[in-house]
């Protein structure tokens, strides 16, 4: 009977720890979406022919998806920031992590920077966030805590209590 029910939690461990969401970092967005959670996709995305690493970003009060996409360019890394409402890059070089808007090259992919969706308020105040060379994980809490800010505020973003 023991080793019945040693197995049994064995098995319930291991299903845990295998179906369950690779949450890599939780945070406090200090906006309406509430706090944030970044998860880890298991198959990369590709990019403009390449291969990218992926993060999922949910917000506890809203159904919006967030993906960031993690593309390595020469001189640093280029997150590119992909949600129904609004696509932008941020970027980091040797002097700065910051805000841009989607290169012309993503146009054919279908991804543009929409300037209705856009507050350009606040995206002049993210030009730049930080020092250059963050690394992923670090890069993803600050997008997922400064990117709701950039979204042209809307009643239907967020759930009602």
């Amino acid at each position: 009977m023991k080793k019945m029910i040693l197995l049994t939690v064995l098995v319930a461990m291991i299903s845990t720890v295998s179906f369950g969401n690779k949450v890599v970092a939780k945070g406090q967005s200090f906006s309406a979406l509430g706090d944030y959670k970044i998860e880890i996709t298991d198959n990369p995305v590709l990019m403009k022919g390449e291969d990218c690493q992926a993060y999922k970003i949910s917000y506890a009060n809203s159904p919006m998806e967030v993906t960031v996409v993690v593309c390595k360019d020469r001189k640093c890394k280029r997150f590119v920031v992909l949600s129904d409402k609004l696509s932008v890059q941020y970027v980091c070089n040797t002097q700065y992590f910051g805000v841009e808007r989607l290169d012309k090259s993503y146009e054919q992919y279908g991804y543009k920077t929409s300037d209705s969706a856009l507050n350009k308020a606040e995206y002049f105040h993210q030009k730049v966030l930080g020092p250059g060379h963050q690394n992923e994980i670090e890069a993803a809490q600050l997008i997922a805590s400064n990117f709701p800010f950039l979204l042209v505020t809307e009643t239907s973003m967020t759930a009602g209590r």
